[in-house]
């Protein structure tokens, strides 16, 4: 099959999960995929990724330099589509790398397969109503890949990088202030416990992170009636204006369901969840539905989930 060009992200510990997932979804459909990464410390990173990934020399990170670049390397390899993950640096490379390609980008995506020559890809429409398949007409597939919903792909080790400089760009960024607390970010973990307006108040929140703690991997979320009235950051949203998220498994504490959030959620493995009205909308997307007070529940729920951590 044509070759498919993967921007990859790294950190400190490692190659990030989320380009792992990108690298593992193009490995399903082409033998012939290039990752890329760049900055600091990317040498180091894609030693690990085995095979011969390219690397972008030089520490800045400069946004249209990196999309100039990523271009270069998709018409080098004459790659028939370009692939990055759905994180904020995905979503503000991966437009600009289509527009050089004369061609659109596809966003957040859940499924990509071969078509003929080239590639299809699968994503939510209509705020998640209906699944498309489409297909490009462009020369090159641009899209970026929602989180939690592909296989990361190994990393074997023993790669040998390809470097090439950086290009300068208009814009650079000269530094970057990561916030203290060290929690999981809501896109990325593999449980999310949320909360909507059914709390009643910001206080309240707490029996929600005490469930989340209890799981041990899992991040809080929060509707956006919730964000909007201040009780938690803008961070933790989950929703169409929000953050999309696809864990295995996500709680819904005291949210209704309304049409934005569901579109932020709808595609997790398990939904449960957790409300003393019958008929709100939440239920009719949940594999599983408790029906009752979440502060009589929750509690119970957490101390049930420490009980079979503690056993197993």
């Amino acid at each position: 099959m044509s070759a498919i060009v993967v921007y990859v992200e790294h950190q400190e510990s490692g190659i990030k999960r989320a380009s792992l997932e990108a690298l593992g979804a193009a490995r399903t459909v082409s033998d012939n995929v290039v990752p890329v990464l760049s900055g600091a410390g990317a040498s180091e990173a894609a030693a690990a990724l085995g095979g011969a990934p390219v690397v972008l020399t030089g520490d800045a990170f400069s946004p249209d330099g990196l999309a100039a670049d990523l271009a270069a390397v998709v018409k080098e390899n004459d790659a028939k589509a370009f692939l990055a993950s759905a994180t904020s640096t995905g979503k503000d490379v991966a437009p600009r790398v289509a527009a050089m390609l004369d061609s659109t980008v596809f966003t957040d995506c859940t499924g990509i397969r071969a078509d003929g020559d080239a590639y299809a890809i699968v994503r939510p429409w209509l705020a998640g109503k209906m699944i498309a398949t489409l297909r490009c007409t462009a020369p090159v597939l641009c899209a970026t890949l929602r989180r939690n919903v592909f296989e990361p792909a190994d990393v074997p080790g023993g790669g040998a990088p390809a470097e090439r400089p950086a290009s300068a760009g208009k814009t650079v960024m000269s530094a970057l202030e990561a916030k203290e607390g060290g929690k999981l970010d809501v896109g990325e973990a593999p449980v999310v416990v949320s909360g909507g307006r059914g709390l009643k108040e910001a206080d309240n929140f707490g029996i929600v992170e005490e469930l989340a703690a209890a799981f041990g991997n899992a991040a809080v979320g929060a509707s956006r009636a919730v964000v909007d009235a201040g009780w938690r950051p803008h961070a933790e949203q989950v929703g169409q204006t929000g953050k999309t998220v696809a864990p295995q498994l996500y709680v819904a504490v005291g949210i209704s369901g309304a049409i934005q959030h569901l579109a932020g959620m709808k595609t997790s493995k398990v939904i449960v969840a957790i409300n003393k009205d019958a008929d709100a909308p939440i239920f009719k997307v949940a594999d599983y539905g408790i029906v009752g007070d979440a502060f009589e529940v929750v509690p119970a729920l957490t101390e049930a989930v420490k009980k079979v951590r503690a056993e197993g």
